[in-house]
């Protein structure tokens, strides 16, 4: 396992953006799958968007596609989740996750054995 760091939530407007960040110490985290998750009020938590090891594959949720994109820098061992034209439904704590046993990108949260804190992201209307 390894210890993961996010932030860059906040409040945003309807139709605003936000780059969340993920950030580990690991020297293997480049091997790893990273996902993002979030849990509304009252929800289960849920898929977002994932990424393979290199940045070579990425999948998303359909409820983000086209708005959110997820990246990589494996240099600085980071992660990132640039999220536009943001709706109050996009309202959650906001989750990156690694998989150590996966290289590539996965949508299931059991494929995945590292967490974040968690980053509060709420959108008014």
């Amino acid at each position: 396992q390894v210890q993961l760091v996010e932030s860059g939530g906040g409040l945003v407007q309807a139709g605003g953006s936000l780059r969340l960040s993920c950030a580990t110490s690991a020297r293997t985290f480049s091997n790893y799958a990273v996902g993002w998750f979030r849990q509304a009020p009252g929800k289960e938590r849920a898929f977002v968007a994932a990424i393979s090891w290199n940045g070579g594959s990425t999948i998303y949720d359909d409820s983000v596609k086209g708005r959110f994109t997820i990246s990589r820098d494996n240099a600085k061992k980071s992660a990132y989740l640039q999220m536009n034209s943001l709706k109050p439904e996009d309202t959650a704590v906001y989750y990156c996750a690694a998989a150590s046993g996966w290289n590539s990108a996965q949508s299931s949260q059991r494929r995945y054995d590292s967490w974040g804190q968690g980053t509060q992201v709420t959108v008014s209307s």
